[in-house]
């Protein structure tokens, strides 16, 4: 039965919804706008006008994820004040939107000068380092180098874990990403 098609409502949603679900089955590089005109049921010319190419497609899927990635680290460190949370909200998001973290990574594949691309990202940045900030003992200290490095330590180690686990690349295990994740961060934070 074909897809029907589409008449109403928000078709910039609609098309970064089948950009998202394209690239979670095929990956960011089999993306077609010609396919995307065709999951969304709209004409092929429909993604050129919201986006202007591939590559601005891409440019607003990956500032959607770092302002879906910003805003959950936010929230993950107001409710629970945890540094070791915060790695985990990260594997989270990578876990459960995949093609969102696939095309973020990835500047080779957007226009990375893009203004609401690169404010998306330093919010997102903020986040996490906001969350460095907060380290007991004054570990990182409150700002300066210390958080910067321990920012990208702890940066390193969450988008390793995710990237790994998408990759297939870790032992099997019953644990959830989560809990994997939770359990991994948990021994760095006590000092293993």
């Amino acid at each position: 039965m074909a897809k029907e098609r589409y008449h109403h409502g928000d078709l910039r949603r609609a098309l970064l919804d089948a950009a998202a679900e394209a690239i979670a089955e095929s990956g960011p590089a089999a993306l077609s706008l010609r396919d995307l005109a065709r999951r969304a049921g709209v004409s092929h010319a429909a993604p050129t006008h919201h986006f202007g190419d591939k590559p601005g497609l891409l440019t607003a899927l990956a500032a959607e994820g770092f302002t879906q990635l910003a805003a959950a680290l936010a929230e993950t460190r107001a409710t629970t004040g945890s540094f070791l949370e915060l790695g985990v909200t990260y594997v989270r998001y990578a876990t459960t939107h995949r093609a969102h973290f696939e095309v973020m990574w990835r500047p080779d594949l957007y226009h990375a000068d893009d203004a609401a691309l690169a404010a998306a990202r330093e919010r997102a940045g903020d986040a996490l380092y906001a969350g460095v900030a907060d380290l007991p003992d004054g570990r990182a200290g409150a700002d300066g180098p210390g958080v910067r490095e321990a920012g990208l330590a702890a940066w390193s180690l969450a988008h390793g874990f995710a990237t790994l686990w998408l990759s297939g690349s870790l032992p099997q295990t019953s644990e959830t990403p989560d809990e994997a994740a939770r359990a991994v961060l948990r021994r760095l934070n006590h000092g293993a």
